[in-house]
């Protein structure tokens, strides 16, 4: 499926883009899917949000206990000083996680694609897992930045394996907060460890000091609605806030090789599902 040049972009530089690889129609079927599962959400079951600036929020358990489940998270910018959503509910919503690629037949269906399995394996990962799913939202006016991070803080194996697949449901611009990676390659240490214990405490370890990328130094990622980004779990990434009046819409998932010793203290310990 990858060319010879389109494995060593990835071996180089830590990622690869494949221009609009996936249907409209694909597409259209995981937005609607989304859409339907925010729908039948109730947003006074819950008040958590998602967000990378501020890691105590990780500590929630509605976050740690959604490995093996579908739960929505909302944006920390849509409620007001009284806790009350300001825009509709459907315009809410961070992400859905971490478990629609078991729990979910669309979703499901859509992240055993032998297309995506064909990927994992041409990068390396001779048994790919999946570990997480998310749909992530990015909505208009409101989209929170995440953070410089590596994904391999939070998917920590030995060797290091994790590969991210990211799919743009909607067009990624500059405007809407596209992905931005690390402009010359992956060829950087790791630098933190997102630790869960046995009491459901969490620590951000730093374990190199190496500075993040300035953000004027990133390489931004415009992609069309249907692409995929394939990236390593060294590779430094963000996305800035979305001001815009569009969503970004995108689909992830975290995919390890069954043949690594996969971290014992990572947050997220459901059963993988094989690739």
């Amino acid at each position: 499926m990858l060319t010879t040049e389109q494995k060593q972009l990835f071996q180089t530089n830590g990622y690869v883009v494949l221009s609009e690889y996936f249907s409209a129609a694909d597409m259209q079927s995981l937005k609607s899917e989304a859409q339907a599962i925010v729908e039948q959400f109730d947003p006074n079951s819950t008040r958590a949000v998602f967000s990378t600036q501020d890691q105590s929020k990780s500590r929630d358990d509605y976050f740690l206990q959604s490995g093996d489940k579908v739960r929505c998270f909302f944006e920390e910018e849509a409620f007001n000083e009284s806790g009350e959503l300001q825009q509709e509910k459907a315009v809410s919503i961070n992400k859905i996680g971490h478990a629609l690629h078991t729990l979910n037949p669309v979703f499901k269906k859509f992240s055993h694609d032998p297309r995506i399995r064909q990927v994992a394996n041409d990068l390396g990962l001779l048994a790919p897992q999946i570990h997480q799913s998310m749909y992530i939202f990015k909505q208009p006016k409101i989209g929170g930045v995440i953070r410089w991070h590596q994904d391999g803080t939070y998917f920590l194996s030995d060797p290091l394996s994790v590969v991210t697949f990211w799919i743009a449901v909607e067009d990624a611009t500059i405007e809407n907060g596209c992905l931005q990676v690390k402009a010359d390659g992956s060829d950087t240490p790791l630098r933190e460890q997102f630790m869960r214990f046995a009491d459901d405490s969490t620590e951000l370890k730093v374990l190199d000091d190496t500075p993040w990328p300035k953000d004027e130094d990133a390489r931004p990622l415009e992609v069309k609605k249907g692409s995929l980004v394939v990236f390593d779990g060294l590779l430094p990434h963000f996305s800035a806030p979305n001001r815009s009046a569009k969503s970004r819409h995108a689909f992830t998932l975290h995919v390890t090789c069954a043949t690594t010793q996969y971290d014992p203290l990572n947050w997220l310990q459901a059963e993988p599902s094989p690739l």
